[in-house]
């Protein structure tokens, strides 16, 4: 290794602020691993599968459609490897857009994930939290909306007490989470279900198996998530790429046992046919106390990754604040608790928003599905588009992690994202033009800060 590519990686590594203070590493390989889990096993494999099933015409198809899903987040994870260890910084895909696009590109990404993306996110799981938790106990008309405010509050408070609590939180959920699926899957596999609940298995396709492979990706979204907490990461260049795979491989090894867990005691029509597939698998083989079980599990299961991407989502907005003057005040970060604060009360407010937006619309879940998901999956293009950038411009970086097969891989992994695009655009609703004109809002902030504070 060189003198200019060591120096430049410890300034990357750092991520220091202008007054000295900057992210601690005290994320170890279980607490990385724990996070990503309970990011990506969240409400979509409970809702997904019956929609692929629809769509496969056999069990091999199902089967085959969810171990692809594993393939292709595999590829993705092994480019964002690479971005992450040669730039373990805070700010995550803002950095590495930052370096390969420049500030405006990167201040437009900081700022859809900042009302669109990361918000979305957390809105669309408090509403799938507060549906489930309103069939435990209701609370009224707006039970849902309640359940889902309240939720967001209090985990936003957990993680500003600090970062111990915040991991803690996430371990503790993400066990239970997997423990839960764990017996769903063992009871599936094992238990004979009532005979008047299965029907002969029949194929129930529409043949489009494209679009059962973008419900497939859209169950294993949020593994890119580790790209926030690389500077916070003990070991960086070893401990990054290991959270990845094994991440990966545990959501990939139960994603096909949860489906084979549905397929066999329910059969491919009903699992199709099914509005809850979880809970008629459990109402079949335990009744309606199993039906509870599974309500609890999921309530539990939503919670998990809302902790996940609440905890990454104020990362950015710190990062923002590094850069452009106009969110200065997030860009401070509390040393004695680990947290950025500022970057959290501002990510509360504007998920509280979007809560309030889906109980007006009366969408809840499937309006946040369409405002989050063309943007996602428009920088996630772009992510992938910087690694071939930044390798021509910065060749001498140190990379402790090189993606295999460059630049095949990558090029497999943008064109994932660019069918994404394109399905999420062709699929969603009037919820996905709110989502873009939110961003384009964020043109004239741009501008703003530009001339008239000098700052860009």
């Amino acid at each position: 290794m060189n003198v200019s590519s060591q120096e430049n990686y410890n300034l990357v590594e750092s991520g220091a602020t202008a007054d000295g203070e900057s992210p601690k590493s005290l994320l170890t390989l279980s607490d990385a691993v724990a996070l990503i889990v309970g990011i990506v096993i969240g409400a979509g494999i409970f809702q997904t599968p019956r929609l692929v099933a629809a769509q496969a015409g056999s069990n091999l198809a199902v089967l085959v459609f969810w171990f692809a899903g594993g393939l292709v987040s595999l590829v993705g994870a092994l480019c964002y490897a690479e971005l992450a260890t040669a730039y373990p910084n805070v700010g995550g895909v803002y950095y590495y857009l930052k370096r390969s696009f420049g500030r405006e590109i990167a201040f437009l990404f900081a700022w859809a994930r900042m009302t669109v993306i990361q918000t979305g996110s957390i809105a669309l799981l408090a509403f799938v939290f507060g549906d489930y938790a309103s069939q435990i106990w209701s609370l009224g008309e707006f039970s849902s909306s309640i359940y889902a405010a309240c939720a967001i509050v209090i985990l936003t408070a957990l993680n500003i007490l600090g970062l111990q609590q915040g991991k803690w939180t996430q371990n503790w959920l993400s066990m239970a989470k997997v423990l839960g699926l764990l017996l769903v899957i063992v009871l599936g596999l094992t238990a004979i279900p009532n005979s008047t609940s299965v029907l002969p298995t029949e194929p129930a396709s529409s043949g489009n198996w494209g679009l059962a492979m973008v419900f497939v990706l859209l169950s294993y979204g949020g593994w890119n998530e580790a790209a926030y907490i690389s500077a916070e990461m003990h070991n960086k260049q070893r401990n990054i790429v290991r959270s990845l795979l094994w991440s990966i491989g545990i959501i990939t090894a139960i994603y096909l046992l949860i489906n084979l867990a549905y397929l066999k005691g329910l059969g491919l029509s009903n699992m199709a046919e099914s509005e809850a597939v979880a809970a008629d698998l459990m109402r079949a083989i335990a009744g309606e106390p199993g039906a509870l079980f599974i309500s609890l599990l999921i309530a539990v299961s939503t919670l998990g990754a809302m902790n996940a991407t609440i905890f990454t989502g104020a990362r950015t907005n710190y990062a923002l604040a590094q850069d452009f003057s106009l969110f200065r005040f997030m860009g401070r970060w509390e040393q004695r608790h680990s947290t950025p604060i500022q970057a959290f009360l501002l990510q509360v407010a504007i998920a509280l928003a979007l809560v309030l937006l889906g109980t007006i619309t009366r969408g809840g879940f499937e309006t946040m599905v369409d405002y989050t998901a063309p943007i996602f999956w428009l920088f996630f293009l772009l992510s992938g588009v910087s690694l071939f950038v930044l390798r021509i411009r910065e060749p001498e970086t140190l990379r402790p992690f090189s993606v295999p097969f460059y630049p095949l891989t990558p090029l497999l992994f943008c064109a994932s994202c660019v069918y994404l695009l394109y399905s999420s655009l062709a699929y969603t609703g009037q919820g996905a033009i709110v989502g873009v004109v939110v961003v384009a809002a964020g043109i004239p902030l741009l501008f703003w800060n530009r001339y008239y504070q000098g700052k860009i």
